[in-house]
């Protein structure tokens, strides 16, 4: 009776179902591994729901609630996260993965002692695991316990002495411990192992700029902004070397450009602002420190500038006020006891000059009793690294499952920049498959036609509940939009056992299979279709596509079949049926051109990236990744030329490798 009403209840369980509606007996692997499968493909609240469901039925298990913790971080439930993983414990209190998780979120909620304590636990169970170490290190500076963090990292290095990231992460713990000499050299090594990161050379011009050698400095951040940087702070940092040269035109200009880069950065605006007093600009000065306030209100730096600059447009009482404001914070700071008797004396108040000066004159006579306070009033470095991507930061979910490490640098430092896409650090990295789905995330900006007339005619035949669409990017579900999709799973099973002889009924249960992520029973639904009607060609398309999907999440879990070459076989005939019934199909061509990449078979792919560009002269992917192909072929020219296509095509990521590559 338990079993029947946890059925009727949770309607997903009938997705369990799908090859023989016989079985009564839940398999909680299954469940497991379609969770794990939502988990991979990021679709978070899916998965929850599926780890939910193993832990109802066996919740003496650490796995499920540990896969659930890691759902959680996705989605920054931290709290949640902890919780899972406290439970996780209780039940097998030997698996570091759990400590990862539980650590990196206590991190995240900024309980370092708490997160040290979970990462040297994990490094007990696992003492080489070079992420938690990583993070350790990251704990340990966070509560300045820098030699212990540099002994984390020193340990890394001498494993992988020629992993850019490793240097990078020792110099901003340096930078943090007030040790530029050190900085300097770690970051130096950065731009040797890795020249083309703009980051590196960001880095090692702040520390330049902070040793004035202001020469060194504007060499590395003029690399820094030539290969591409899109922090504002490169420009901040190269304006105040301009500022300190005297060229005040070129510090303006590096000032502008920072303020078009990031118009909220009150920073931006309060060194222009300097400058432009320095210029005897005062109203356009006064104009930057407005903005510069009112964007950070609590710089007290501010309000000095722009009340010093109040004084040369005689503008008294304003100028009052703003030293005011700074003596309530900084009562010890003389200067503006000074510079509020010099607005009284202008405004005739003889009285009120003397007593601030009588007050400064006072506090003058206490310097050996008080701490006189001291503020920067002039302009400011740039001093928050740029934002890279920091892999101390970033949540591993193959490493909190015990799943091996990649040790490939491209993979581990990429910029984070995110955002638009063209501002984006690009690797090189194919463009993923074109699949049918009833949602999609169309590209406005792409110029690729993601239409054929087949799908137009099914969809006209309204066999589905939704019409199908061709996308590259697919829509994760929302919590409401997965209910909906099990309804509708119960609905087509309860059809099926009235009529098993109707394809279009196994085809729409496939799609809602796939898109809750169970492609083994979308892809046996597939292959029923197709025995009861050998011709439905989108049926043998989607079927190659989830063989695919299920193969690369096997590969990531290290999980591959032995029979792996045959699996990509199988799926070349499905699109080579495709391709023989429905010749101008270009998207077969192209999803099997980017099989043929992952085999290195690059100049078969290129051949099908042809076919594909002979049918859609605007196919903007195909384009890209066959640019990428001539490019491991060392066809660079036509490689760059393939890419410039794409990026005129809608792909910005292109013109961010076009730029490396020349």
């Amino acid at each position: 009776m338990i079993v029947l009403f946890l059925m009727k209840k949770l309607v997903f369980i009938l997705s369990l179902l799908c090859t023989t509606v016989i079985h009564a007996q839940l398999n909680t692997d299954r469940i497991t591994a379609i969770g794990r499968n939502a988990l991979y493909f990021d679709d978070y609240v899916l998965s929850i729901q599926y780890f939910n469901q193993v832990i109802k039925l066996k919740p003496y298990l650490p796995e499920p609630y540990l896969l659930r913790a890691i759902a959680k971080i996705q989605l920054s439930d931290f709290h949640g996260a902890i919780k899972d993983c406290n439970t996780a414990l209780e039940f097998n209190p030997f698996q570091p993965g759990i400590y990862y998780v539980r650590g990196f979120a206590y991190r995240n909620l900024e309980k370092y002692d708490l997160a040290e304590q979970d990462f040297d636990k994990a490094l007990q169970l696992s003492p080489e695991n070079r992420t938690y170490l990583s993070l350790r290190a990251d704990v340990r500076a966070s509560q300045k316990k820098f030699d212990e963090a540099l002994l984390d990292i020193d340990y890394l290095i001498k494993r992988e002495p020629t992993l850019a990231t490793l240097y990078y992460e020792r110099g901003v713990i340096c930078m943090q411990k007030e040790d530029t000499a050190q900085a300097k050299k770690a970051f130096t090594t950065t731009t040797e192992l890795d020249s083309q990161n703009p980051s590196n050379w960001s880095a090692l011009g702040m520390v330049n700029l902070m040793e004035n050698d202001d020469q060194e400095a504007l060499d590395n951040l003029t690399k820094a902004i030539n290969l591409g940087s899109k922090w504002p702070g490169d420009y901040i940092n190269r304006g105040i070397v301009f500022y300190k040269q005297h060229k005040y035109t070129s510090a303006l200009n590096d000032y502008d450009k920072a303020i078009a880069l990031a118009p909220q950065n009150a920073q931006c605006y309060f060194n222009r602002g300097v400058l432009r007093h320095e210029l005897g600009d005062y109203n356009n000065a006064i104009s930057d420190f407005n903005k510069a306030i009112s964007l950070a209100p609590d710089n007290y730096e501010m309000y000095y500038q722009r009340g010093f600059t109040l004084l040369q447009l005689k503008q008294w009482q304003q100028a009052i006020a703003d030293f005011e404001v700074l003596i309530e914070r900084y009562p010890y700071f003389l200067p503006s006891y000074y510079l509020i008797a010099q607005a009284k004396q202008a405004l005739g108040d003889k009285k009120g000059a003397f007593q601030y000066r009588k007050t400064a004159n006072d506090l003058e006579e206490k310097k050996d009793s008080i701490q006189k306070s001291q503020i920067n009033t002039q302009v400011q470095i740039a001093s928050n690294n740029p934002k890279t991507k920091d892999r101390r930061r970033e949540f591993s979910a193959q490493t909190a499952q015990n799943q091996s490490e990649t040790s490939n640098e491209s993979q581990q430092q990429t910029s984070s920049t995110r955002g638009n896409v063209q501002h984006r650090r690009a690797e090189l990295v194919n463009e993923g498959n074109i699949v049918l789905s009833y949602y999609s995330q169309q590209n406005t900006l792409r110029q690729t036609n993601y239409f054929h007339y087949i799908v137009d005619t099914y969809n006209k035949q309204e066999h589905l509940p939704s019409p199908l669409h061709f996308t590259i990017q697919e829509l994760s579900l929302t919590a409401e939009m997965v209910n909906q999709h099990f309804a509708q799973i119960d609905r087509l099973s309860q059809a099926i056992d009235k009529n098993e002889k109707d394809c279009n009924l196994f085809f729409a249960r496939a799609m809602e299979f796939a898109l809750v992520q169970d492609y083994s029973s979308a892809i046996d639904d597939c292959t029923r279709a197709i025995h009861l009607n050998p011709n439905m060609i989108l049926a043998y398309f989607c079927r190659a596509n989830w063989r695919y999907k299920l193969l690369d999440y096997q590969r990531a879990n290290g999980e591959l079949p032995k029979d792996y070459a045959l699996a990509f076989e199988i799926m070349f005939r499905d699109y080579d049926y495709v391709i023989t019934s429905q010749p101008d199909f270009a998207f077969a061509y192209y999803n099997k051109a980017n099989m043929l990449c992952l085999q290195k078979d690059y100049k078969s792919a290129i051949k099908h990236y042809n076919k594909a560009i002979d049918i859609d002269h605007d196919f903007a992917e195909a384009y890209f990744n066959r640019g990428l192909m001539y490019i491991y072929l060392d066809k660079v020219e036509q490689g760059i030329s393939d890419l410039s296509k794409s990026g005129e095509l809608g792909i910005y990521q292109a013109y961010n490798l076009i730029t490396r590559l020349q």
